[in-house]
């Protein structure tokens, strides 16, 4: 066994691991950072993005450098309207994120290629048998244990695409629920990254956390020929199966991510529940952790759980949300939650997504006759009517 030492090791080069290790270094260029990510390179194989009202100054200023495209509106596109919002969008690649991480970090903070196996707060171990020492070892490896959260299942398969021929987008299309539903609130998402590339991805709100990739895989086939697009070149491919979180026992849910490690990312909880979207929460966490003033493994474990557990809190209402989703829609019907939704005023709809939501978007969301039978939707809200299932990625395959 052999031993390294560190001010401070992250277990996971994700987006969470990865930006805090950019905001540490950033804030405090002295410490000696490890990031250990058992893959080939930092990020994995993600496209992510985010609307431009999700991250303020400094949020920005974090992230820059990595998008590979911006802009000025997106759309959405339901059975019974279309619809163009004037909100900027921007979007960020695996492979500008691990570009920008190994030019700041350098190569000496990074360790890839290897799985961590254990950690405590303050070392780690290694599938290679490499003892990480450090001050302080933050755990950003993912979910690890979803059985004390209840709710559904957000899957994609998204596919770069190369086509033959210019695709006539002018800005993303962030929901076409006009598709066939299948298997829940079914929607296609499309980036226009060039005249002649197009991101598109089919994602699935279901109750199973089943992904078939080539089924999947042959729907953004048949998508892009509806469009009228021909594919000379699948540029790259990416799946994932994330959770809509609709209740559960956080006490539970904390002990069993791992004693008094610090945690960060999904490891933590910190996502939106209804959208499962985590790039806001990253940014607002890697910049308060690199604020703090003691960054011993003891201290760090405590402002995590106390991070994630005011996040926790705050997500109660949204996690309402998921659950008159999953228990108060039946699956074909999910997307008029949505197609609802999106007829909001422009800024309710920024808020919700950056997770700034006021008690008049809350009522307003809730205001009027609900797009789901009014016993179902008062049944979830009362606890009296369908109990969402416990979340469990056993089985899932991909």
């Amino acid at each position: 066994m052999t031993a390294r030492h560190c001010d401070i090791a992250i277990l996971g080069g994700g987006l969470a691991g990865g930006l805090i290790a950019l905001a540490l270094r950033r804030a405090r260029p002295d410490l000696a950072l490890t990031v250990i990510e058992q893959g080939p390179t930092l990020g994995g194989n993600h496209v992510w993005s985010f609307f431009g009202s999700d991250v303020g100054k400094a949020g920005r200023e974090l992230l820059d450098g990595m998008t590979v495209a911006a802009w000025p509106e997106y759309s959405v596109e339901f059975p019974a309207f279309q619809r163009r919002l004037k909100t900027s969008y921007y979007s960020i690649t695996s492979e500008r994120f691990d570009a920008v991480l190994q030019a700041e970090l350098g190569p000496d903070a990074i360790v890839t290629g290897v799985r961590a196996l254990a950690c405590s707060a303050t070392n780690a171990t290694l599938l290679d048998g490499t003892r990480i020492e450090a001050d302080a070892v933050i755990d950003a490896r993912g979910i690890r244990n979803l059985g004390h959260l209840t709710g559904g299942w957000q899957k994609f398969v998204g596919q770069r695409l190369k086509l033959a021929a210019p695709h006539g987008l002018d800005a993303p299309i962030v929901k076409d629920a006009t598709v066939e539903q299948h298997d829940g609130y079914r929607f296609v998402y499309c980036l226009p990254f060039a005249p002649d590339e197009v991101f598109v991805e089919d994602t699935y709100y279901s109750d199973s956390a089943m992904l078939d990739v080539p089924v999947l895989s042959a729907r953004i086939a048949d998508y892009a020929r509806r469009r009228g697009w021909t594919i000379a070149k699948v540029l790259s491919e990416e799946h994932g199966v994330l959770p809509v979180v609709a209740g559960g026992d956080f006490d539970a849910f904390w002990r069993s991510t791992g004693g008094t490690v610090a945690r960060a990312g999904a490891r933590a909880g910190l996502f939106q529940a209804v959208t499962s979207y985590s790039l806001p929460d990253a940014v607002r966490y890697a910049l308060a952790l690199a604020k703090q003033d003691d960054l011993s493994g003891p201290a760090l474990a405590a402002f995590s759980e106390d991070w994630a557990r005011r996040h926790w809190k705050r997500g109660a209402y949204l996690r309402a949300l998921s659950a008159m989703l999953f228990g108060a829609a039946e699956p074909a019907e999910r997307y008029r939650i949505l197609e609802r939704f999106y007829r909001l005023d422009r800024r309710l709809i920024e808020r919700f997504y950056a997770g700034r939501m006021t008690f008049a978007d809350k009522a307003r969301i809730l205001a009027g006759k609900p797009p789901v039978p009014i016993g179902k939707a008062i049944g979830v809200l009362t606890g009296l009517g369908h109990k969402p299932q416990s979340l469990s990625l056993a089985g899932t395959r991909a």
